[in-house]
């Protein structure tokens, strides 16, 4: 894109009742001071953006004459197309023109934007402009037209193993390569919080797991390695375990027959109750006189009735006899079979078990004590495995971040030197390298080793110069330029587009000289 001023009119601007300026390739504006030399430039970008060239608000109005009005009007081309832009102040309120037709200035301000980007425009009008920025607006305004390395630069030129070295013959070393493959899925700023989160989660499980091998470790040494034959041990208590079965079948059979003498006396003596309490009813029940009367009415009884009462006395006997009989029957039916069972004496087999159970207890001891120290030396692995996965999940991370950070320096040093290439004089820091390693953003434009802010005047001019140009060339859009204050710098390269110089000529009244006029079509 080429921007040329062609023409500015100016009507009450400041110190300019009428002024009209026809622009060339080169204009050169001088006289002495406080007669409006400044105030042409200022009006160009009172035009477009209602500031100074600075950027800041300006107010143009004049105060020190009376005046109808204020109004700017810049003809402009752009790629040859030309464009009439005029803002203006009529009764305290802002007016705007596009090609001489009052707009709104939303209308006007779109317009403006939409021809070029303000920072960068007052970048290639001003050579000061620039140097206003906070330094992430020039860094950025800088890289914005500056092309970044490739990852696959990067990659490449971190596996760089001497300065002769070509291309294609660069294997990738193991950084680059990690990197190379992890960016297919995430880019490297999620590389880095994902591993971030994951180192410090690991730092804190890997502790942990140290800390619970060495607890382990520290339970294993109170139980020492047994010189012990475990299966023989086992295959032994094993025997002595079927011994001990066999004694309580033999016991629990000794049960069963003693709980039956037990019964069988329990139940003979219950007899011999029934049986003693039955004979003591026996002498009453046969000494039983024969009544001859009526127990009721005290009737004397015929020989009939004492005959009925003799044969209930006699079947009350034979009922008595039998039932004293069957009950003694019955006992000695079960002293017969009391009789044919012997008691069992179970105390040896008990004291037998006890000594079994003795015996079995030191082996018992020894396998538990075998078994623990297995299943620790099972934990132990299990916590060493889980130790080994954790650091090596943790190095992982490690690596891939320092990897992360071996790029970032390499983009940065790759970067910072496509920029550097882009100067002659002048030294760009974009970077700078914290104590911990990591890569800062910054930016610093020195000259002669000194900053920026440390320059002289005519030092400034000539920085602003080349840095405006370099502007131009990356951005593809040639502006007017113009350098204020001329008479300070004896010698400058003269810059892409127009030039405009304002200089201090003591004794003069204000002198316009234009070279190389566009012809004016609108």
């Amino acid at each position: 894109m080429i921007i040329k001023f062609l023409s500015l009119t100016l009507h009450n601007f400041k110190s300019h009742r009428d002024l009209h300026v026809k622009f060339g390739d080169l204009t050169k504006i001088t006289g002495e001071n406080a007669k409006g030399k400044s105030s042409i430039l200022e009006a160009i970008s009172f035009t477009l953006y209602g500031t100074d060239v600075l950027g800041s608000k300006t107010d143009p109005t004049p105060t020190n004459y009376e005046y109808d009005f204020v109004r700017s009007d810049l003809l402009l081309s752009i790629d040859d197309k030309q464009v009439l832009l005029g803002r203006g102040i009529e009764k305290g309120k802002n007016t705007f023109y596009i090609n001489e037709v009052p707009s709104k200035a939303t209308e006007f301000d779109e317009l403006v934007k939409s021809l070029f980007d303000k920072d960068l425009f007052l970048s290639l009008f001003n050579p000061s402009y620039f140097f206003t920025l906070n330094w992430t607006e020039q860094r950025a305004l800088l890289l914005k037209y500056a092309s970044a390395p490739t990852s696959k630069e990067v990659f490449a030129e971190m596996s760089r193993t001497s300065p002769e070295q070509k291309l294609k013959d660069i294997t990738l070393n193991p950084a680059a390569e990690k990197l190379a493959e992890l960016t297919k899925k995430h880019s490297l700023s999620d590389l880095d919080k994902i591993h971030r989160d994951n180192k410090n989660k690991q730092d804190k499980a890997y502790i942990a797991e140290q800390s619970r091998t060495k607890t382990l470790q520290e339970q294993l040494e109170r139980y020492p390695a047994a010189d012990i034959d475990v299966d023989a041990t086992v295959n032994e208590k094993n025997r002595l375990i079927e011994q001990i079965k066999e004694i309580e079948e033999t016991t629990t059979s000794a049960d069963v027959t003693n709980r039956q003498i037990n019964t069988l006396n329990a139940q003979i003596q219950s007899l011999q109750e029934r049986i003693s309490a039955s004979a003591t009813k026996w002498p009453a029940l046969k000494d039983e006189p024969i009544q001859d009367t009526c127990r009721t009415c005290k009737q004397p009884l015929d020989e009939s009735a004492i005959a009925d009462v003799t044969a209930d006395k006699e079947q009350r006997k034979a009922q008595y006899q039998a039932n004293h009989k069957a009950l003694v029957n019955q006992r000695k039916e079960l002293e017969a079979e009391l009789a044919g069972i012997q008691y069992i004496d179970v105390s040896v087999q008990l004291e037998k078990i006890r000594e079994l159970d003795h015996q079995m207890l030191p082996l018992s001891e020894s396998i538990k004590s075998f078994d623990q120290r297995l299943q620790l030396l099972g934990d132990i692995d299990q916590a060493k495995a889980n130790e080994a996965a954790t650091h090596k999940s943790l190095n992982e991370s490690i690596f891939i971040l320092d990897a992360i950070k071996a790029f970032a320096a390499k983009e940065a040093e790759l970067q910072a030197a496509k920029v550097q290439s882009l100067f002659s004089t002048l030294s760009i820091r974009l970077f700078e390298t914290l104590k911990n390693g990591e890569i800062k953003s910054t930016f610093e434009i020195e000259m002669d080793d000194k900053v920026y802010r440390k320059l002289s005047l005519s030092e400034g001019i000539r920085a602003g110069l080349e840095l405006r140009d370099v502007l131009s060339e990356q951005s593809g859009i040639v502006a007017p330029c113009f350098v204020d204050n001329a008479e300070s710098i004896t010698r400058f390269k003269q810059p892409n587009g127009q030039l405009i110089t304002a200089r201090v000529v003591s004794e003069q009244e204000l002198n316009i000289i234009s070279e190389g006029i566009q012809n004016e079509s609108n």
